[in-house]
């Protein structure tokens, strides 16, 4: 997704949450074999010059990355989804959205 980091490791996750001292933190992770997460996708990239001008934004494809889509769900003590877009500040989860539910707007408000 242009104009997004991409997590490929968990250590890519390590260093986006102590980035949240610092600055919010979107993660989106995406299934690239489901049509809802599909969706969701082109939702959030229709709204990615927003998105990444308020926060640092991260993308997962959790299909090909499953052990980070598994630390995601460990370290900021979420329930795993997908598609799911999470905002992290101080290295905790402020925001947790899946599915239909995830909308640029709603993200951006929640920022």
């Amino acid at each position: 997704m242009k104009g997004w980091n991409t997590l490929t490791s968990v250590q890519d996750l390590n260093d986006a949450i102590s980035l949240s001292t610092d600055k919010p933190v979107i993660l989106f992770k995406h299934s690239t074999r489901c049509s809802i997460s599909t969706m969701a996708y082109n939702r959030v990239e229709l709204a990615t010059n927003e998105l990444t001008n308020a926060a640092e934004c991260y993308y997962l494809d959790l299909i090909q990355f499953r052990d980070v889509s598994g630390a995601i769900a460990t370290e900021l003590n979420v329930h795993h989804e997908s598609p799911q877009v999470l905002i992290v500040k101080g290295k905790e989860c402020t925001y947790d959205a899946s599915h239909n539910d995830i909308r640029a707007k709603e993200i951006l408000e929640n920022i």
